[in-house]
């Protein structure tokens, strides 16, 4: 997956999505797809991110992610997998964007065995504000600073493979590591200074 050219250094959501491409792959060339959802906060560039739902059985279960989910017969393309989970998930649909989503590129999550397409787009100024729209989904949504993925620390997690160690973003409570975390540094192209 490749993040938008300069993305690191970049002061605005606008240029981060000027070179990518509106263009989406075709509905079953990825399993799922999710959405960043950025804008210009009071912190810099933010990007939109959800806490889901305690669940048994999911492994995605109280984690922090992005929007998203699985691509489902009806979709006709993998940005329309994107907006519908969006809309499902946090109440946001097209006419609360700033243009069309951007397609990012794919990323495997090993966990789910899924190939995942990555779209990105800017939440217009007059567009609606994300909340936890499926309950039974989302427990609550929040914004990530961009500069809060500069700096990573260990921490343990329940993981599929035991209770391990893992790089991972710690902003005001929330606990961001592994395949989202994976899809932010890429995206915005960040080397994390890891703290002691």
């Amino acid at each position: 997956m490749n993040g938008p050219a300069g993305a690191d250094d970049a002061g605005d959501v606008r240029s981060l999505l000027l070179d990518l491409d509106s263009t989406s792959p075709p509905h079953g060339s990825a399993g799922a797809a999710v959405m960043v959802v950025l804008r210009d906060g009071p912190r810099g560039v933010e990007v939109l991110l959800i806490e889901r739902a305690v669940r048994e059985g999911d492994p995605a279960s109280g984690q922090i992610g992005l929007p998203g989910g699985r691509a489902m017969e009806g979709d006709r393309d993998l940005a329309a997998t994107a907006l519908r989970e969006l809309a499902e998930e946090v109440g946001l649909g097209n006419a609360d964007l700033h243009g069309p989503p951007r397609f990012v590129g794919f990323q495997e999550a090993t966990v789910f065995s899924l190939r995942v397409g990555v779209f990105a787009a800017e939440l217009d100024r007059a567009g609606r504000t994300p909340t936890a729209h499926d309950r039974g989904e989302v427990a609550a949504t929040f914004w990530l600073p961009t500069s809060a993925l500069r700096t990573s620390r260990k921490v343990r997690r329940d993981t599929t493979r035991g209770s391990l160690e893992v790089d991972a973003v710690v902003h005001d409570g929330h606990v961001l590591w592994g395949f989202t975390r994976r899809i932010l540094l890429d995206f915005f192209r960040i080397a994390p200074r890891l703290e002691g």
